[in-house]
């Protein structure tokens, strides 16, 4: 970790360094090569206009006096030519091929065609660079000749140079420095947490021999260590109630389950064909039984293996459970509904979904009223799909929806039958397979549970959800903990809904 902090720190310092003297680099260099450009132009400006009234006056002396002396005081040549690129004066001597030459300059061709403007060209000569600037020579209108004048850049380039090298070695040192700051920050906040992540490592494997120290770091990681030596000393007690717990339930629950089912298999010759159905949903629930208290078992255990979330087919489990409540929706006066939109296969804990719809059924069933609905609404998200169970019951206040999630609550006004764990359960299943689950009121009364499950990344083959079963005797009129999403949801066409009579 000392060395991840310590490179963010350098990092983010390289980049702030990059940010500021690459671009003011850029601007100095710029800056430099406008004013030689300028510079250079207003002195040939200078000498075409001082050129102009000697030529126009016939004061050739003059001329050459001051070409000589402005070359020599900017430390570069001057040349003036005539209207046909004839050599009139020169602040350097000149070979005869170097003369001949001179016309044919692209800078000083342009500035005898009668250019407005100056032509600014940089060319190499010897190994010199060297910065050209030709302009028009004219009086009263009428073209004379032009001025070449011609500065060697060795000094921008070297102003330039000499800035880069500042800067560069500015950031260096300022690199060090932070590195330097750096190492004893991130030394001073690392060794508490390295010794949270040694205490960390004791608790998973079982026990917290050696606490962490609370004594070093930053106050907030001393504080963390705090929490986390107390956190670690409360999950101890609670893993060792909870181990006794599943082992004692473990073979209370799933003996007489086993018994019961091989019961109902060696009555399977006995009954009657017309029975027979009767007999295999019982034999389903049976199963499906067995499977919820395998489940909670799991979430008591809290074993890896058995939480691993895998692809469920969403729409194939809700028609399959809804078909289940139906009969007893029937009986009860109450319409089971189902709407909204094909959803694909989501993530679950297997045999969480199952779980998850009925006791959500099963509280929306004990609230609502005679001739009343309860619609069970599916969505795709973004991220996956979310599952609806609206109902039209009393609803819940605000305060009442924070803590309907909480282990054995229940309103003070639910009806008599509930134990207060349906929610938490449900609650624990959904986050299990990595979903929400949230409680918001529906609209014009009621409340609307929702679950938001995540898809499943790549697109896998539909599992099927088990085999049809009948509803149970869990739908009586009561509120457990129940979960909604927001605000009913709109009409939607209806996916196969299931619609009970009165």
């Amino acid at each position: 970790m000392t060395r991840r902090l310590l490179l963010s720190y350098l990092t983010l310092a390289a980049l702030v360094l990059v940010c500021l003297e690459i671009p003011l680099g850029y601007v100095y260099s710029g800056a430099e090569r406008d004013r030689a450009t300028n510079a250079a132009h207003q002195e040939a400006e200078s000498v075409a206009d001082y050129a102009a009234l000697s030529l126009a006056y016939g004061r050739p002396d003059d001329l050459a006096t001051h070409v000589t002396a402005c070359a020599t005081r900017i430390g570069g040549q001057i040349f003036v030519v005539g209207p046909r690129g004839a050599l009139l004066y020169s602040s350097h001597g000149l070979t005869a091929q170097e003369r001949e030459g001179l016309a044919e300059l692209p800078e000083v061709v342009d500035a005898l065609r009668g250019g407005a403007g100056a032509d600014v060209r940089t060319t190499t000569v010897g190994g010199v660079s060297w910065l050209s600037v030709a302009v028009p020579v004219r009086h009263d209108g009428q073209l004379q000749g032009a001025v070449r004048l011609a500065v060697p850049t060795d000094t921008v380039a070297d102003d330039v140079h000499r800035v880069w090298l500042t800067l560069a070695l500015g950031g260096l040192g300022v690199l060090v420095g932070v590195a330097v700051v750096a190492l004893v920050l991130t030394r001073w906040i690392g060794r508490p947490i390295l010794e949270l992540e040694r205490a960390a490592r004791t608790l998973a494997s079982g026990s917290l021999t050696s606490p962490a120290s609370v004594t070093k770091g930053p106050p907030e990681v001393r504080r963390l260590a705090a929490t986390f030596n107390r956190t670690a000393a409360l999950l101890e007690h609670l893993l060792a109630s909870q181990s006794a717990f599943a082992g004692e339930a473990s073979h209370q629950l799933k003996t007489p389950l086993a018994a019961l089912r091989l019961r109902l298999d060696n009555l399977e010759i006995d009954v009657p064909p017309h029975l027979r159905p009767n007999l295999t949903a019982a034999m389903t629930e049976t199963d499906r039984l067995a499977r919820m208290v395998e489940g909670l078992l799991a979430l008591a255990r809290m074993e890896e293996t058995a939480l691993t979330p895998e692809p469920v087919d969403l729409e194939a489990v809700v028609r399959e459970r809804l078909t289940a409540w139906h009969g007893l929706y029937e009986q009860q006066g109450v319409r089971l509904l189902l709407a909204g939109e094909t959803v694909g296969p989501a993530l679950a804990v297997p045999g969480a979904v199952e779980q998850i719809l009925d006791n959500l059924l099963s509280n929306a069933l004990r609230v609502s009223f005679i001739n009343g609905s309860v619609t069970v609404v599916l969505r795709p998200t973004s991220t996956g799909a979310e599952l609806s169970v609206v109902d039209q019951g009393p609803g819940m206040t605000a305060e009442q929806r924070r803590r309907a999630f909480d282990r054995f609550w229940r309103a003070p006004d639910a009806p008599k039958g509930g134990t207060g764990l349906g929610l938490s359960l449900v609650q624990r299943l959904t986050l299990a397979g990595g979903g929400e689950a949230i409680l918001l009121p529906a609209q014009g009364g009621g409340l609307q549970a929702v679950i938001r499950l995540q898809g499943v990344p790549s697109t896998p083959t539909r599992r099927s959800p088990g085999r049809p079963g009948r509803p149970g005797r869990q739908g009586r009129r009561g509120r457990q903990g129940r979960q909604g999403r927001g605000p009913e949801p709109r009409p939607r066409p209806a996916i196969g809904a299931g619609t009970s009579g009165r």
